[in-house]
């Protein structure tokens, strides 16, 4: 069976609308601002997708398509399997939340490796792009909120949502770093490793 990824996901729903070509899902996607929900950038990564995708019989070669001023061009379309699928990935993506092991967490999982210094930079750092990037979302979202029906919207308020949660933690975090609420030093971890800290709660 088909590895489910969101980008698999992408391909087959763009086919439940009509047959089409890997270039015209790839201007699709970008069009519709799907970048910032599924990895469209490289086009080598959408045609293993498809590749894969008509390997399991989930899509499968509609016509190619022969123009002397352009190389051929293979328009796909969604078999019946591949039009299941499609829902099955949606309801268990929506379902299940799924552990994604983002670097941000591990960066914190290893704070005290730098210095609080070196931290406190890198979180103001991130914060400011984030901020860039919620400014965007927001914006891209006003730009077309009266154009087109929510149904369509929804993962962009998801995204400004989790932006504005992330911008208020981090801010805590930077906060606490610099009236050092929150601090380590290399002492305080030598003595956390041979036991000379007690934890919190002992």
């Amino acid at each position: 069976m088909t590895q489910r990824s969101g980008l698999a996901l992408a391909v087959l729903a763009l086919l439940v609308e009509e047959p089409m070509h890997p270039y015209r899902m790839q201007q699709l996607l970008r069009e519709r601002g799907k970048g910032d929900v599924v990895n469209v950038g490289q086009r080598s990564q959408l045609y293993k997708t498809i590749d894969r995708l008509a390997r399991d019989g989930l899509i499968a070669e509609h016509v190619t398509e022969r123009d002397s001023t352009r190389p051929e061009r293979t328009v796909y379309a969604l078999t019946a399997d591949g039009h299941e699928t499609a829902q099955e990935w949606t309801q268990e993506m929506l379902t299940a939340p799924r552990q994604d092991f983002p670097e941000f967490v591990v960066g914190l999982a290893y704070l005290p490796l730098l210095h609080p210094d070196v931290v406190a930079r890198a979180v103001a750092t991130r914060l400011s792009t984030l901020r860039t990037r919620l400014a965007a979302t927001r914006a891209g979202l006003d730009g077309i909120r009266d154009q087109l029906p929510r149904v369509v919207l929804v993962e962009g308020e998801y995204q400004v949502a989790m932006f504005t949660a992330e911008i208020a933690w981090v801010e805590a975090l930077a906060e606490d770093l610099r009236t050092g609420a929150l601090h380590w030093d290399h002492e305080w971890m030598v003595r956390m490793a041979t036991g000379q800290v007690p934890l919190s709660g002992d």
